[in-house]
């Protein structure tokens, strides 16, 4: 059995521009952000081929990775099995229509090509009918078999009461036996007097 390992390389395309050799040391190496509603960001991520179609549509007109990210993340959570309209896509957007329709025509592209149809993943659920049950994504499966869960006792006025008289009923019973007792000593000492008596006669 032979492990593989790959081989190092030297040449590497894009070495420079991921790999500065020019670097200075930052005032603080932990950067909080706050969290607020202002900030939020888009769910959708840029991936490498959005990054190429971000930088050729730099050359033409004004886009960061971040406004691009927010677009299609409007796009994706604006329209659901069937893709919007342009027109539809303007009034989501509410950008320059030539940045729109540029950034509206790829991300139809992409949609369309794309194998699971939405750009964004989402957890998947079970249908209403249950015909996805064979799926092993799908999550928060409903139980086949119905559980029998423990019944509960009411804390009603009823039981109640009955709880009072169990307790008064044992209590009384408490002092009978006490009293039995007693009366078992009582006739115990009695029976050696009377032994007593009987020698002494």
């Amino acid at each position: 059995m032979v492990i593989p390992v790959p081989e190092a390389e030297r040449n590497i395309t894009h070495y420079e521009s991921l790999y500065p050799g020019e670097f200075k040391m930052p005032k603080q190496l932990i950067h909080i952000q706050p969290f607020s509603l202002d900030t939020e960001q888009p769910d959708y991520d840029l991936d490498s081929e959005d990054e190429t179609f971000v930088n050729k549509l730099k050359k033409k007109m004004e886009i960061t990775a971040l406004q691009f990210e927010e677009m299609i993340d409007r796009l994706e959570k604006g329209s659901g099995q069937q893709l919007v309209s342009l027109q539809e896509a303007k009034l989501l957007l509410k950008d320059d229509d030539e940045l729109i329709k540029e950034v509206f025509d790829y991300w139809s592209r992409k949609r369309k090509t794309s194998k699971g149809g939405c750009l964004i993943p989402n957890v998947k659920h079970e249908k209403r009918d249950g015909s996805s049950t064979s799926d092993p994504y799908v999550a928060f499966r409903r139980r086949t078999e119905k559980m029998q869960t423990r019944k509960n006792r009411k804390n009603d006025e009823a039981s109640y009461e009955k709880m009072l008289k169990l307790r008064r009923d044992l209590s009384r019973a408490v002092t009978i036996l006490e009293m039995i007792k007693r009366r078992e000593k009582s006739k115990r000492e009695l029976l050696h007097l009377t032994l007593e008596i009987v020698e002494k006669r």
